[in-house]
């Protein structure tokens, strides 16, 4: 599917699974930052949506006047972090690489990388409209030993 030209109808109707639509402030900036912290493609970029591709994960920035009728709008704050309450997952990210990334890119690094118990060595960073964007990647088994 060619995301650039592929009309609304046809994109809708192939989407499965899980969906993910993140309201932002922001389109161009929130493509942008996700583009340069952590290598995604975006597609369609306007004022008001982005199609956003992560491997060979999709998902959809929306501005928020695209949900003038939906009733989460109500819910979201004029200001400040909308995030609270959700991890976005970016597996198989050098979490490294993007916390290097991130404030250069206006994030704001929440937690440095660290390698975890639960086998991933990770990263927490929030964008411009505060959601949590966690970097990661397995653990080597050198590191998995020295956290003993």
């Amino acid at each position: 599917m060619d995301f650039e030209t592929v009309g609304a109808g046809e994109f809708g109707r192939s989407l499965r699974g899980i969906g993910i639509n993140l309201l932002v402030r922001d389109v161009r900036a929130e493509a942008a930052f996700l583009a340069q912290v952590f290598g995604m493609t975006a597609h369609r970029v306007s004022a008001d949506f982005a199609i956003m591709r992560y491997g060979s994960g999709v998902f959809q920035l929306h501005a928020d006047g695209t949900y003038h009728s939906h009733p989460l709008l109500g819910l979201l704050p004029e200001a400040g972090a909308r995030g609270a309450g959700i991890a976005l997952y970016l597996f198989e990210t050098d979490p490294d690489a993007a916390a290097g990334k991130a404030e250069a890119a206006g994030g704001h690094v929440l937690q440095a990388p660290e390698n975890k118990p639960h086998g991933l060595r990770e990263a927490v960073i929030l964008d411009q409209n505060g959601y949590a964007w966690t970097p990661s990647r397995a653990l080597t088994a050198e590191e998995e030993a020295a956290l003993g």
